[in-house]
C-alpha cells in the first residue's frame, strides 16, 4: 500500500465530495467548485466526513496513481475551504508591475512591457508596485501563473535582482576581482 495514497482525507465543514460511476470526482466548499476525472484502477469512498482512495490491484501504473490521485483530492478539499496563495517580489532598479484589466503588466527593464494574461478563477493584486499576491482554488494553476511570471526575470546571482518567491534566497556569487 501507499503510505500517501492510505491516508484518509477529513472533510472541513461546508464541503461535500461527489463520485460519480464514470470516475468524476467533484468538490464543492465555500470557496467554490473543482471537478476531476479518476484515473483507471483508483476507486474513491465518501463516508460522512472522511474520503479514502483505494486502488483495484498491484500494477506498477495503479499503485504509482495511488498517492497522487490522494493527494490531488486533498488538494481539491483544501482549496475549495481555504484557497492558495502565492506571493512575488520584484527587485531591481525601475521594475515594478501593476494589473491591467485581465493582464499582469511586468516592466522588467527590457525594452518592452510584458503582458502575462491572468487565468479565470486567478486572483492577482500588486502592492507597493514591487509585490504580487496570486491567489485561487487550484494549487496548480496559482503555481503555475507564479512560475510563468517567475520566468520572465529569475532572479540573478550577481545582484540578486529579478522576479522571486516571498522568502525566497537567493545565494549570492562575488564579481569580479582585480588583482
Amino acid at each position: 500500500m501507499s503510505r500517501v495514497g492510505k491516508q484518509i482525507i477529513s472533510l472541513p465543514a461546508k464541503v461535500a465530495v461527489k463520485v460519480g460511476n464514470d470516475g468524476a470526482v467533484n468538490v464543492e466548499g465555500p470557496k467554490g467548485k473543482l471537478d476531476w476525472t479518476l484515473p483507471a484502477g483508483i476507486t474513491v469512498q465518501v463516508e460522512g466526513a472522511n474520503v479514502t482512495v483505494n486502488r483495484v490491484d498491484d500494477e506498477r501504473r495503479t499503485r504509482a496513481l495511488h498517492g497522487t490521485a490522494q493527494r490531488l483530492i486533498s488538494n481539491m478539499v483544501k482549496g475549495v475551504s481555504d484557497g492558495y496563495r502565492k506571493d512575488l517580489e520584484i527587485h531591481g532598479v525601475g521594475f515594478r508591475a501593476s494589473v491591467k484589466g485581465t493582464n499582469l503588466d511586468l516592466s522588467l527593464g527590457q525594452s518592452h512591457p510584458r503582458l502575462h494574461p491572468i487565468p479565470k478563477g486567478l486572483k492577482v493584486t500588486v502592492n507597493e508596485n514591487t509585490k504580487i499576491s496570486v491567489e485561487g482554488i487550484d494549487k496548480q494553476v496559482v503555481g503555475q501563473f507564479a512560475a510563468d511570471v517567475r520566468a520572465y526575470y529569475p532572479p540573478e546571482p550577481y545582484k540578486a535582482k529579478g522576479v522571486r518567491y516571498a522568502g525566497e534566497h537567493i545565494r549570492r556569487k562575488a564579481g569580479k576581482s582585480v588583482k
